[in-house]
């Protein structure tokens, strides 16, 4: 990684944020997907945002910077401390501890890159005018040619259009004077013939001839301009240029369908091609999608685990299993190695034949056996601390309901079954995360109930046998057999990494019958302490474990001694898990099946090794 290297061009940089002064905070930010979320500072000066590995390195200088100028803050949809910062092809992956601090990280970055001169308002402004102006010019100016000549066309035909209704409505208007007339001329004509039929009854001695008398007499008294059209109308002409103006208004409205139709045909295949077009972008984008899936190594944290991971699940346990195969190969030629280096150490003769003819007693030979100086027999009375409460609830639950027989509870499913090794599994789910109790059974020869739990509580012995952790840490002792220990697992991609913050207690619980063995405990249960609080980093997990063990012994014939060969220890291994986040319920499942086995064997194993040599101790 390049120092101060810009995702941004060099134009870009504002030469006035110099001038600004720094601000600066720490975030988690995605660094890969083997070391996920890491805390990096992040300082914000002008339109600059950079990242150190922490704030006491800023003088060795940035890790990385982006400028703000053409930067897109995206805010998570789901996660809501989460917001990524992209400038092209470069995304940052941030996450604050809380929303209302992610909310106040993205308004001052916004607020600085407004000052950088984009994305500001009065930058908005200028592109609006700018388009404002060219919209304005000309309504055409997006058409393309052959639009532009389909919409004149049009246009010239509604211009007749008007044309023809201003034409017709005048000569509508003009026919309606000519009729009126007429009816007010045939109205006037019956009134006049209505009065000489009743001067001829008033007058019966009138001449006859005055009545009956030629056409010339009838015009005197009836005037023949008065039967004439209305003077200045010309009702034939007018009635051929009203059918002329109504053809053309009919011609002109089929030629105006006839470009309403063939104008939606043009627009329809515009459509289809756009449909088509948009088809086959989003195929483009689900062939992509899909492509990406399946490269989960060039994925950020959408990669990781969740109901919105674009991981599906059965690439999600695929990716699982080859991070667990890798990590068993690790420990594989780490153990190797670890066994190459024993061998070199050679031992002589009489050291050889001091182990070979090593005899074992009921007791301890002294108080120097490294076993025997390290752990004593415990009381419950003198082990009081502030989680004592806790802790006796906890022993009494798991002494009065783990080492109940599972073999008739039709609750209990038997998942794994080696030798004297027996995996059981009760199914259970809350809020879709998988909280499977496990429960086994197992008999080691050689080895007393009291050294297993020593060797599963000691903390000095811890790193020889867990292969999980990737670092622990004794926060505070309780006491002498107490202790609150945090510890962080190693991560599994694409699942997040995940500590525990614990208290780890052994005791040893008296039989009230004396024919019943004693039983030595280890109880692990979850608490919280103020000096480790939850983190970005790692997902909280809560875990109940214990480990319960009981010496069971054969007395040898005779008078003999009694040897390892005489005992056998017979454990109860009980777990209650909350992962703390969402995964496949079949892979989490699955993991536990093939993971719980392993750690037993893999542990019984190893406090075999260590106590091959050393005295038998009840």
């Amino acid at each position: 990684m390049s120092d101060c290297s810009s995702s941004g061009s060099d134009e870009d940089l504002d030469p006035e944020s110099e001038l600004l002064d720094e601000l600066g905070g720490t975030l988690s930010k995605w660094t890969n997907y083997i070391h996920g979320w890491q805390d990096r500072w992040i300082a914000l000066k002008g339109n600059i945002l950079s990242y150190y590995r922490s704030a006491d390195e800023k003088e060795f200088g940035c890790r990385g910077s982006i400028c703000l100028s053409k930067a897109v803050i995206t805010p998570h949809e789901f996660d809501e401390c989460r917001f990524d910062i992209s400038v092209n092809d470069s995304i940052w992956y941030l996450r604050a501890e809380h929303p209302l601090l992610r909310q106040q990280w993205i308004d001052t970055i916004e607020l600085h890159k407004a000052e950088s001169g984009y994305g500001s308002e009065s930058s908005l402004r200028r592109h609006g005018s700018l388009l404002s102006l060219t919209s304005g010019a000309s309504g055409l100016s997006t058409a393309s040619a052959s639009s532009f000549k389909k919409g004149y066309s049009l246009r010239e035909k509604l211009a007749e259009m008007e044309t023809f209704r201003d034409i017709l409505c005048r000569q509508v208007d003009t026919l309606q004077r000519y009729f009126d007339n007429c009816a007010d001329t045939d109205s006037k004509d019956e009134l006049h013939r209505d009065k000489v039929f009743d001067d001829e009854e008033n007058f019966p001695n009138m001449r006859p001839d005055l009545l009956n008398n030629n056409n010339s007499s009838k015009e005197k008294l009836f005037p023949v301009d008065s039967l004439k059209a209305p003077i200045g109308i010309d009702f034939k002409g007018e009635a051929i240029t009203f059918k002329a103006t109504t053809a053309g208004i009919l011609s002109t409205l089929s030629h105006c369908i006839d470009i309403l139709v063939k104008r939606e045909e043009s627009w329809q295949r515009r459509l289809d091609k756009e449909i088509e077009k948009r088809r086959r972008a989003e195929d483009a984008y689900k062939a992509a999608l899909t492509e990406l899936k399946k490269k989960p190594h060039f994925g950020g944290p959408d990669y990781e685990e969740g109901p919105n991971s674009l991981i599906n699940e059965e690439e999600f346990f695929d990716a699982v299993e080859a991070a667990l195969d890798k990590h068993d190969q690790i420990e594989e030629q780490s153990q190797a190695e670890r066994s190459r280096v024993s061998r070199q150490i050679s031992l002589t003769p009489d050291t050889y034949s001091s182990i070979s003819t090593q005899k074992y007693s009921t007791k301890p030979r002294s108080h120097t056996s490294s076993l025997s100086s390290s752990v004593d027999l415990i009381s419950a009375s003198d082990d009081v601390h502030r989680f004592s409460a806790q802790v006796e609830e906890m022993v009494h639950s798991h002494m009065t309901y783990s080492l109940q027989d599972v073999g008739g509870d039709a609750n209990w499913q038997l998942v794994i079954e080696e030798g004297d090794m027996k995996v059981y599994r009760r199914e259970v789910e809350e809020n879709g995360i998988v909280l499977d109790p496990l429960k086994a059974t197992h008999s080691v020869r050689g080895v007393t109930g009291h050294e297993v739990c020593h060797y599963f509580w000691d903390t000095a012995y811890r790193n020889d046998w867990e292969t999980t952790i990737e670092s622990f840490q004794v926060v505070e002792t309780l006491s002498d057999k107490a202790v609150i220990i945090h510890q962080t697992h190693k991560r599994v991609w694409p699942a997040s990494q995940r500590d525990v913050l614990y208290v780890s207690v052994i005791r040893k619980i008296l039989s009230t019958n004396e024919n019943d063995p004693d039983t030595w405990l280890v109880c692990n249960f979850s608490v919280d302490h103020d000096s480790y609080p939850p983190s970005a980093r790692c997902i909280r997990a809560k875990i109940n474990v214990a480990m319960i063990c009981q010496t069971l012994i054969s007395p040898p014939d005779g008078d003999k001694e009694i040897t390892r060969d005489n005992i056998l220890c017979k454990i109860t291994y009980v777990a209650n898990v909350n992962p703390g986040g969402w995964a496949p319920a079949s892979v989490l499942r699955a993991v536990a099946k093939r993971e719980y086995p392993k750690f037993l064997k893999r542990f019984t194993s190893y406090v075999q090794e260590k106590t091959s040599c050393e005295s038998i101790l009840f």
